[in-house]
């Protein structure tokens, strides 16, 4: 039997329910929103939504790693919905 390969959305969401846990500890949160042309958009919550360290978690931590477990990925931005 044939496995199909995880999604690069799948690949993502796995990616961001491990680093969750780091982040709820600071009392933030991350939700996963979707991808759009290789960019990731995430909503920041809790603590995160109002904290002016949160883009430099988002561009030096979150992306970092998402860009080098998914390279198919781009960018990682932050949404207001």
């Amino acid at each position: 039997m044939i496995r199909a390969m995880p999604t690069i959305e799948n690949r993502v969401e796995a990616i961001l329910e491990e680093l969750r846990p780091y982040i709820q500890s600071d009392g933030g949160d991350l939700e996963f929103v979707g991808i759009e042309n290789q960019v990731v958009k995430v909503r920041m919550n809790g603590l995160c939504a109002t904290c002016p360290s949160s883009q430099l978690t988002l561009k030096e931590g979150i992306e970092r790693i998402l860009k080098r477990e998914v390279p198919e990925i781009s960018s990682v931005v932050a949404v207001n919905l």
